[in-house]
């Protein structure tokens, strides 16, 4: 069989890119080492490009120092793909330049951008904030007609992608993401006494944490030695989800943490809260589920249908409902011990092998 040369764009590699950035980490990795005839070039930033090691032989980095988003992305990455000579472009997010000059497949996680388009999401001026929307609408619109393949990551994103821009259902592959091992990475004390609530993530607005500030400042007025506890690199988001939390010395930002410290969060967490309006998948609840951590949740979006029956489910735009799940997880030791039980069922039906195995056989049908 003829090799061919396949690239990834990989600049959102690791931490940096957050939950896409796992995402492409455990692709990329995976990948290269499950598909032993093919070449691969992988396209990373400068801040992620010696994080990525790879033997130089049948796998080539190379440096695309080029902001996600921006004009001079639809430039210098097709000028990338065409100087590599590649068969085909795995573009692991949505931002696919309007000219590729190769066959590719994207990855869609959500219509967040879509769904929720405000200006309160983003740290830009309004006017420019709108530009940028109707460039987004204009890329994705744009890679969702051209693609090989549509990678997405739950029935819930496929059938928004269906409804929305029209798309043909056969071209939409659903691939659900893994949960990471981070027993690999030894363990560490996370020094915490109390019991707390956690919350692990980014603090864009529809992640709905104003929500959970406020539901859980009425939990606090009674119960007094519980905590809150977020966990996610501090950012203009964040910043603004501190200054609602400031008169509460309960809730406390750990900032970033390391994989191997985030676990005994989850170990330790009385429960892990996820109020989201919208998820394409999820994956920190289901990472909180795979070690012991009961799992409280919205019930919006694709929810119901990553988590089933491991996870409590409230209405995040009822507070009271909101309120009233929270307390009786705190209070039901029987409830927790079932919901732990459920989520460790759960989280064995998501493998970042069978995510990758599925991924090969895409590239393998796209190349055609």
């Amino acid at each position: 069989m003829e090799i061919k040369r396949i690239g990834i764009d990989a600049r959102l590699y690791g931490p940096l890119g957050k939950g896409l950035g796992r995402y492409t980490q455990e692709i990329t990795d995976n990948i290269i080492r499950l598909d032993t005839q093919n070449e691969y070039v992988v396209f990373l930033c400068r801040e992620n490009f010696a994080e990525f090691e790879c033997d130089g032989k049948r796998i080539k980095k190379v440096l695309a120092d080029v902001r996600w988003y921006s004009l001079v992305e639809q430039i210098i990455i097709p000028f990338l793909i065409m100087k590599n000579k590649i068969d085909l472009m795995h573009f692991p997010h949505f931002n696919v330049p309007l000219f590729c000059p190769a066959k590719f497949i994207v990855t869609i996680h959500d219509l967040i951008l879509t769904r929720f388009p405000s200006a309160r999401a983003t740290t830009l001026a309004p006017l420019i904030y709108k530009i940028k929307n109707i460039g987004y609408k204009l890329i994705i619109s744009s890679a969702i007609k051209r693609a090989r393949k549509i990678i997405t990551v739950s029935e819930f994103t496929k059938n928004d992608i269906v409804n929305y821009f029209r798309a043909d259902p056969e071209k939409i592959i659903v691939t659900y993401e893994g949960v990471a091992d981070f027993n690999k990475d030894g363990g560490m004390s996370a020094g915490i006494d109390s019991r707390f609530f956690l919350y692990v993530g980014n603090a864009y607005p529809h992640k709905n944490l104003e929500g959970l500030v406020e539901v859980f400042n009425r939990i606090n007025k009674e119960r007094h030695d519980l905590k809150l506890i977020f966990v996610g690199k501090e950012d203009y988001f964040y910043k603004r989800i501190k200054d609602s939390a400031q008169d509460n010395k309960n809730i406390i930002f750990a900032g970033y943490v390391p994989d191997n410290e985030l676990k005994e969060y989850y170990k330790k967490a009385v429960a892990y809260v996820f109020p989201s309006f919208y998820e394409g998948f999820g994956l920190p609840p289901l990472e909180a589920m795979a070690y012991g951590c009961p799992v409280a949740s919205s019930d919006k979006a694709s929810m119901p249908e990553i988590l089933g029956d491991a996870a409590l489910f409230f209405n995040p735009e009822d507070k009271n409902d909101f309120e009233n799940k929270l307390n009786l997880i705190l209070e039901d030791e029987n409830l927790r011990n079932e919901l732990i039980w459920k989520g460790y069922d759960r989280v064995k039906k998501y493998s970042w092998i069978d995510c990758v195995e599925k991924t090969l056989a895409i590239y393998r049908e796209g190349l055609r």
